[in-house]
């Protein structure tokens, strides 16, 4: 009997589930003593993925901003101290610009993968599973904690422990924690992902201000993500990824190209694209010459992959006054109305019509305007960007133009 009892667990046993843990149901609860880690973690999305061992971030290329994946088997062995830790350990990979701009030469590493895991875990010893890296443990025995991942980069190199010249460069080595192999090279699309990011941590860090709760930020680290949050972005780059994100694929049947699939079967597909995006200028004089005229040269630049509508509008939009921007063309600003600001004007304008994006170049001092249909970017001065009237969509960007 009792071998038959020894039978019936061993087979209780491997049948037993692998725990598995629902992080979008978790995190509020694993957050509650850190308010600043709570609103940064409520503004990012998660996904579970079973294709990484355990966990990381990257940009999704959907979205072109950072998401969290994490594998749900590896948070389910975990307790919840650990669960938090590893939280925190990718959401200080965010704050530090450790996946975008602050990688050496501007392209991933193992060496770098490294160098960021030591510079994290020095904020969280005794927190994270026993996996983890920490400076001062193991192979990295007697060096100290609190230094930053430029220096521990430099130091794997100075002792002979550079990854790359080990053969382990392709950024998934096992001596890395967490996965990293969704951080690419600098780009466009990784530029404006990671200002995205500087603003979503901005926020967070003004509603934990507010409060004056912080949880476990070190006063030094809270003055250090204090100072870092000023937003800095090339607004043409900005500009030109929204045109491009808005544009449409139109497809066709064509006999003059050939069906990757099925060739010589059916038909191929001829595909052209070109974005209609509308451009609502406010006509109140805080909207400069200077700032129009950048912003015009940029839409010339433009023109090929675009077509412009160009918008002007007080508190109504002025209909005999509306044109299309064209290739080559040179503007002068004319100010057409001498209104007052509402921006539910242009917005109901352009929602009535099929435009694929809609840019406001406005000084953002009005009430906030209703949903827009299509995507929506607000452009303005610095001093307007950081003062604005209202707060808009989560989804809809504020780009200061530099005038000079």
């Amino acid at each position: 009997m009792s071998q038959d009892i020894e039978v019936h667990t061993a087979e209780t046993e491997a049948e037993k589930p692998v725990p598995t843990f629902d992080m979008n149901k978790y995190a509020a609860k694993l957050l509650l003593q850190e308010p600043f880690f709570a609103a940064l973690s409520r503004r990012i999305d998660k996904r579970e993925s079973r294709q990484i061992p355990t966990a990381g971030v990257r940009v999704n290329p959907d979205t072109g901003a950072y998401e969290m994946l994490y594998n749900p088997e590896f948070f389910g062995k975990l307790s919840d101290t650990e669960r938090l830790a590893v939280l925190k350990h990718e959401l200080y990979h965010l704050i530090f610009e450790h996946c975008s701009k602050r990688m050496p030469e501007g392209k991933m590493s193992q060496t770098w993968n490294v160098a960021t895991d030591l510079a994290i875990n020095s904020h969280l010893m005794n927190e994270l599973p026993d996996i983890a890296l920490f400076p001062g443990r193991g192979e990295y025995e007697g060096w100290p904690t609190g230094e930053s991942a430029e220096w521990y980069y430099n130091k794997l190199k100075a002792e002979g422990k550079d990854k790359e010249q080990n053969g382990q460069g392709d950024g998934n080595s096992a001596d890395s924690f967490d996965d990293h192999s969704g951080w690419g090279a600098e780009s466009q699309e990784q530029e404006i992902a990671a200002e995205k990011m500087k603003d979503t941590i901005k926020k967070a860090a003004e509603e934990a201000a507010k409060s004056n709760a912080w949880g476990s930020v070190s006063s030094q680290m809270k003055q250090w993500i204090k100072d870092n949050v000023e937003t800095r972005i090339d607004w043409r780059k900005v500009l030109r990824s929204f045109v491009k994100a808005s544009v449409k694929a139109d497809k066709m049947s064509s006999i003059k190209k050939i069906n990757r699939r099925y060739p010589y079967i059916h038909s191929g597909k001829k595909t052209s694209r070109l974005a209609n995006i509308a451009v609502s200028i406010d006509q109140s004089g805080s909207v400069s010459d200077s700032m129009l005229s950048s912003f015009y040269a940029e839409l010339d630049k433009l023109a090929s992959i675009a077509s412009f509508t160009v918008i002007p509008f007080d508190t109504n939009v002025a209909e005999d006054k509306v044109f299309t921007w064209k290739k080559g063309e040179r503007k002068k600003h004319e100010r057409v109305l001498t209104g007052g600001t509402c921006f539910d004007a242009p917005t109901k304008y352009v929602n009535a019509r099929n435009f694929d994006g809609h840019i406001v170049l406005t000084d953002m001092c009005a009430p906030k305007p209703v949903n827009s249909k299509c995507q929506r970017m607000w452009m303005t001065t610095k001093q307007y960007a950081s003062y604005k009237y209202f707060e808009p969509n989560s989804n809809e960007r504020v780009i200061a133009i530099d005038e000079k």
